[in-house]
């Protein structure tokens, strides 16, 4: 099926288009043969997620200066489309260690901080993610627990992580070699003061609960509970000032949340070729399925969702501002019709093959399982759409 990838809108510049190039060859070369075994076992490829360091993708969109590939929204977002393609649970490691820990720390570290540490983040030497969730607390950030009190010239760490893509490196229970981490470090007019800070791998007291087995979808990514027991954090791993950390969410929930529609995208677009090559050679009563009306209106409806939802993805993406904040509302606004797009698009390509859709052979059983996390992470569905009613309460006209 074509994908139109030669648009203006989905390639605005040469670079642009060599960089989809690049990403295609890579996913059909080193991506689409271990992705199914990967999924089964329940195991993350650090060695493959090496090599996006190699070919300068860890970060893509960190300065040129740190060793970051120096690109923008629209570069994050094809990456993003065309891992997804063909292994989404990869790809969401990919997102954790790229946007939000990389893109993240280059955006809001002090010039110091990113000369000592971001170069091993962007060349694949040292892998991460970013936590922020707890047992108890998603959405609701400012009742987080997780507390960090200043002794001298450290910061006393406590409290627990939980669902962090990256938070554990392999099957041994190795903790991330790094975690932007926010935590509590006081109040102020009655509200908690949430903080910013770099940990890494060997800080003592701070470690691995257990690592997430038996998800639904997203298996080739690890997942973690991380546990933080008087851990001693030099005060030089403070990123920003003591309370900056909703500003640091803010500026970096934008190109998490577009990146996880391109994830979408990604994931529909194959759905969508597997369903529509399906339509056309199996045959029901001496002719092809694609011929009959309840198929035609799969197909179609899925086309239609799934080319709305991609030039909505570019849109917004051409209009984001990596430094600032701003674009929220379109930032929301497409990953809550993206993801949605993406597991109704999967779950129609599961009913045109009927049982063969239900089983792995056909790769549309495992999409179906990996969009439903779209829905929940970064994020949830009722989260941007109470953002979304919050935002337009000053626009009279659109």
């Amino acid at each position: 099926m074509p994908n139109k990838s030669d648009s203006l809108m989905f390639n605005p510049t040469e670079e642009h288009k060599l960089l989809r190039q690049t990403i295609q060859q890579f996913v059909k070369e080193k991506v689409e043969p271990q992705a199914e075994t990967y999924d089964r076992i329940e195991q993350f490829n650090l060695e493959l997620f090496r090599q996006l360091g190699t070919l300068g993708l860890l970060g893509i969109t960190a300065p040129i200066e740190w060793g970051g590939s120096g690109m923008d929204a629209v570069a994050a977002v094809i990456v993003h489309e065309e891992l997804s393609y063909s292994d989404p649970g990869f790809c969401l490691a990919y997102l954790a260690h790229s946007m939000l820990l990389v893109n993240n720390f280059a955006v809001n570290a002090s010039q110091e901080q990113k000369k000592e540490h971001l170069a091993r983040m962007c060349d694949g030497s040292c892998i991460g993610g970013m936590a922020m969730s707890e047992p108890h607390v998603g959405t609701d950030v400012l009742a987080m627990k997780t507390s960090a009190v200043r002794e001298g010239n450290y910061y006393r760490l406590n409290g627990q992580k939980m669902w962090i893509t990256n938070g554990v490196s392999d099957e041994q229970g190795t903790p991330a070699d790094y975690l932007l981490v926010y935590a509590r470090t006081g109040e102020k007019n009655n509200r908690p003061l949430i903080s910013t800070f770099l940990i890494e791998k060997g800080m003592p007291g701070y470690r691995v609960g257990q690592k997430i087995r038996g998800k639904c979808g997203m298996r080739a990514s690890n997942t973690a509970e991380i546990v933080f027991e008087n851990c001693l954090v030099p005060v030089t791993h403070l990123i920003g000032m003591e309370g900056d950390s909703i500003k640091h969410m803010m500026r970096n929930l934008e190109i998490e949340r577009v990146t996880l529609a391109a994830m979408s995208v990604g994931i529909a677009r194959r759905a969508l070729t597997i369903m529509n090559t399906y339509a056309s050679q199996r045959e029901a009563f001496g002719k092809p399925i694609r011929e009959f009306g309840q198929i035609q209106k799969f197909i179609a409806e899925s086309y239609a969702e799934y080319q709305a939802a991609r030039c909505y993805l570019y849109h917004t993406a051409a209009h984001l501002n990596l430094t600032q904040e701003g674009q929220r509302l379109d930032s929301d606004g497409v990953k809550l019709f993206a993801t949605t797009m993406a597991k109704n698009v999967c779950d129609r390509a599961i009913q045109v093959l009927g049982g063969y859709g239900y089983v792995s052979e056909y790769i549309v059983e495992r999409l179906w399982r990996d969009s439903k996390l779209l829905e929940i992470g970064g994020g949830t569905l009722e989260a941007h759409q109470k953002n979304i009613t919050r935002d337009l309460r000053t626009i009279d006209a659109f």
